[in-house]
């Protein structure tokens, strides 16, 4: 079995896969903060009482907040556990959602909100969700050049579609229930935080 986590947006969401990778139980809230009090609760609840032999976490990008708690989460669990560990693409899971909605294959277009009014974004095809390019952090009218994926999924996926007049949104946040249907090395990923901008302070010249 495995157990899926990921709590980089406003959702805290949790799933377990049985071994033939199909969905077993799954909780899936928008709670916008309190993801370390409503995280430990609801992986009990999709476990009952099973012993998942992995775990998958999102490691953004997205809430500084909220990507640590969920790593911290897992790397816990996994301690006690004595089963491995590793990080997923918090957009990938956006992009992977393409798959629930009426969008026939193409590109689609992972939006997330970032820091200083900026937005998270990257590009994959569809339905293989396979990456296009690096993730970036752009502001609303940068993205909105830059950006030409007909189907924009996400939080922030209203943002940009609105701010270039053109193409579909869909709001919605990563779901755990989707880990499997991303590529090996986007749910293999390193087991720390993937920031989505470098951080505001910088150190001193010497």
């Amino acid at each position: 079995m495995i157990l899926a986590i990921d709590t980089s947006t406003g959702a805290c969401s949790v799933a377990l896969f049985g071994a033939d990778g199909e969905v077993i139980a799954e909780r899936h809230e928008i709670i916008g903060r309190g993801h370390a009090e409503k995280l430990v609760p609801m992986i009990e609840d999709v476990l009952d009482h099973h012993l998942p032999s992995q775990i998958l976490v999102g490691v953004g990008p997205g809430s500084f907040t909220g990507i640590r708690v969920g790593i911290a989460a897992a790397q816990g669990l996994a301690i006690g556990w004595g089963v491995p560990v590793h990080g997923l693409s918090s957009l990938a899971l956006i992009a992977a959602s393409a798959c629930d909605s009426e969008h026939h294959g193409g590109k689609v277009a992972a939006v997330m909100n970032g820091g200083h009014g900026e937005l998270f974004i990257q590009t994959f095809s569809s339905p293989a969700t396979k990456p296009l390019g690096e993730h970036v952090s752009l502001a609303p009218s940068v993205a909105a050049r830059q950006i030409d994926a007909p189907l924009v999924l996400g939080p922030a996926a209203e943002t940009l579609v609105e701010e270039r007049q053109a193409g579909q949104a869909i709001v919605c946040h990563p779901r755990a229930a989707h880990a499997l249907l991303l590529p090996h090395a986007l749910r293999t990923m390193p087991l720390r935080p993937l920031y989505g901008r470098a951080p505001d302070a910088k150190p001193k010249a010497a």
